[in-house]
């Protein structure tokens, strides 16, 4: 099964994991309480299993890091602590260094199981290449009966099986939703203007003069007058000015109304639902033992 680092496995694990993150824990021996090293990362299989932590030994081993099997840790999450199950220096000196280009694939591991293996397990097929590999590099140890086609973790619970452990923390996993919001462009509005035509009519009244030539007998038509009076000449000519009003039409622009364009924010709730998980913790006892649960918040 591939495996990964806990990182690239789940980029956002430090939001799905409760409680401390277990990288950057100390690591120390059981029994003689003596710093080794420190947890750098974790590894974790397809499924999200942990398999193993890097730890970095640069307390006991200058600038090495190697694997360590899961089911050789006792986490203390409350100590900030790993504790290190079974595991010499010399064990230490021999195990595989660890690199960020390192393959993690079944002959890594095999080499890394090789260096934790303390006991034979029964053999009832022939080893194969790699199997008789792991004899030589352990110096005798008789390998299980299994390859790269047939292995599975819970073939070495001593390696992988967090239960065998007697005192053991771990943590229990629950998904939460996370939302967030993003914008995005629904639409633009494009607001312009132009200009349409139309022919006005407007009526002006105007006044024109004109001359008037009335023509009249007076009362005293026929009367003698005074020698004297009557002055008859010639070429004598009455002037008078006619005016008249024409219409003067010019055009002026005017302010018809103002659009004023602005934005405004309306706020709704949207709903969202999805399927989350939460681990509770089972409790399985068999007869009749005392078991004391406490539950810390």
């Amino acid at each position: 099964m591939p495996l990964h680092r806990i990182s690239e496995f789940d980029p956002d694990y430090h939001n799905t994991i409760q409680g401390k993150d277990i990288k950057g824990m100390g690591v120390y021996v059981r029994g003689t309480d003596e710093k080794i090293g420190t947890v750098s990362d974790a590894v974790v299989d397809d499924e999200g299993t942990f398999r193993y932590l890097i730890v970095d030994i640069g307390f006991w081993i200058f600038g090495k890091k190697v694997l360590l099997p899961i089911g050789k840790a006792q986490i203390d999450s409350r100590a900030d602590r790993v504790y290190v199950v079974g595991i010499t220096r010399e064990q230490a000196e021999n195990l595989p260094e660890y690199q960020e280009h390192t393959a993690l694939d079944y002959d890594y591991e095999e080499r890394v199981r090789g260096g934790y293996r303390t006991q034979p397990l029964e053999s009832s097929a022939p080893l194969d290449a790699t199997s008789t590999a792991a004899v030589a590099s352990t110096g005798g140890y008789t390998a299980p009966s299994y390859d790269r086609n047939n292995y599975n973790y819970a073939q070495e619970p001593d390696l992988y099986d967090v239960s065998a452990q007697e005192d053991q923390t771990f943590k229990l996993y629950e998904e939460r939703l996370v939302a967030n919001k993003k914008r995005r462009k629904t639409g633009e509005v494009a607001i312009g203007k132009h200009v349409e035509t139309e022919t006005a009519r407007v009526a002006i009244p105007v006044e024109k003069e004109r001359i008037v030539i009335e023509r009249v007998t007076p009362q005293d038509a026929g009367k003698v007058v005074s020698p004297g009076t009557a002055n008859f000449r010639e070429g004598e000519v009455a002037h008078m000015e006619i005016y008249e009003e024409v219409a003067d039409v010019r055009k002026e622009a005017f302010v018809r109304e103002e659009v004023r364009v602005q934005k405004v924010v309306e706020q709704e709730t949207v709903e969202a639902q999805e399927t989350i998980r939460r681990e509770e913790l089972d409790v399985d006892t068999d007869g009749t033992p005392i078991v004391n649960k406490t539950d810390q918040i």
